[in-house]
């Protein structure tokens, strides 16, 4: 696993394509000579690992001394994307329970851009009539250095709204109405607001950071924004005619073997399959654009598609979403065959009898899936590899 880096958030795109220029560079420089692990120029030797972690160090300093944060806040129109539905959404999911707001951000950054979010003066149409945005959350909490947060934590500290600083030391009060907390952990969340673990729907755009540590760690609900599926989306029914082509020469394959067993000393030749195969996954991967699709490869699904499912209860393009569903909606997730079971054609029932069974179901449910996807739980119970690189 040391030779893979795992590409968790939309962040790591911009690490990927950096990397990929100095490799490009370097490779076409003709000073360099092309080496199997890097490069050489006289007594210097640049490993593709040491330039990685180059790369790695470099993001890094950008993030921690925050010029990424200030170039942000400079434009925030052209960065941050506005929706007045999001005021009205915060608003009706208070009337019915407690919204929190954890954030690995500091304070005056998180009231930069959630002024920016909340703030309709300029004659965007928002639905709900204009308020400071801390009113629409029942707990604020910066710093929160997730994953660490899911864990042991740091220490709780009130945070001076006036001026952005923490106040010395350690918070032990009750929760206080639009007070902004610093650090803490999610343990101390469930404690202010008097709930527990699988009360809590937790939503997030981080895999591992949101999702994973949530569910693993606290057993709260999760629901992961994915901005991508939108894309993936429309691909996967513009082009719906190669996956039915991928699927056909997957049972053509199966074909070729149908009437063999361990006696047989025939051989098909797949050669020409597998050659079409890898064509058609290919065209179909690059119809996602050059990083491929997020979920898939071919008939096969990706690492984070396969966390998604374990981790994420619910997941969709955006939190927006929860809009067009009642707040006592009951999400569930389709059924999901294992491979034994899809070789096994149960009975099916008369064709009238199934029809007359299955409509009254299909009326009251045939939105199911339109907005927001649900995902089945994970019931093994197993730890497994995080995913960290």
């Amino acid at each position: 696993m040391k030779r893979f880096h795992i590409l968790n958030t939309l962040f790591n795109l911009t690490e990927a394509h950096l990397y990929a220029c100095l490799v490009d560079f370097f490779t076409n420089c003709s000073r360099y000579v092309n080496c199997d692990t890097g490069y050489k120029h006289g007594n210097l030797f640049m490993s593709f690992r040491s330039m990685f972690q180059d790369v790695r160090e470099a993001m890094d300093h950008v993030h921690l001394s925050g010029c990424l944060k200030e170039k942000t806040l400079e434009n925030l129109e052209k960065y941050v994307v506005k929706d007045p539905r999001v005021p009205l959404l915060l608003s009706r999911m208070k009337e019915v329970g407690k919204v929190f707001l954890a954030t690995n951000s500091d304070y005056n950054y998180t009231d930069a851009i959630m002024s920016y979010l909340f703030d309709f003066s300029d004659g965007d149409k928002a639905e709900t009539p204009q308020r400071p945005w801390r009113s629409y959350f029942d707990l604020i909490v910066v710093d929160t250095r997730k994953p660490l947060f899911f864990a042991e934590g740091t220490v709780l500290r009130q945070v001076d709204t006036d001026t952005g600083k923490l106040r010395i030391g350690t918070y032990t009060g009750p929760l206080q109405h639009c007070a902004v907390y610093s650090g803490g952990s999610s343990d101390v969340v469930c404690d202010l607001l008097g709930v527990k673990g699988k009360d809590i729907l937790y939503m997030g755009d981080h895999i591992f950071g949101d999702i994973l540590k949530s569910k693993k760690r606290q057993g709260w609900r999760t629901f992961l924004v994915v901005p991508e599926l939108a894309r993936e989306l429309q691909v996967w029914t513009e082009k719906s005619e190669l996956f039915e082509e991928l699927r056909s020469l997957d049972l053509f394959l199966a074909e070729l073997y149908q009437h063999l067993d361990s006696g047989s000393s025939e051989r098909p030749d797949i050669s020409s399959i597998k050659r079409r195969i890898q064509k058609v996954t290919h065209e179909m991967d690059m119809c996602y654009g050059k990083m491929g699709s997020l979920f898939r490869c071919g008939s096969r699904q990706t690492l984070f598609a396969n966390q998604l499912m374990r981790y994420a209860d619910l997941y969709a393009a955006s939190f927006i979403n929860f809009l067009y569903y009642p707040f006592s909606y009951l999400f569930r997730a389709p059924p999901v065959l294992m491979a034994h079971e899809s070789t096994v054609e149960h009975s099916r029932l008369d064709a009238g009898e199934a029809g007359t069974a299955l409509a009254p179901w299909l009326t009251r449910h045939s939105h199911l899936g339109q907005q927001v996807t649900g995902v089945p739980p994970d019931s093994s119970g197993e730890e497994e590899d995080d995913g960290e690189a």
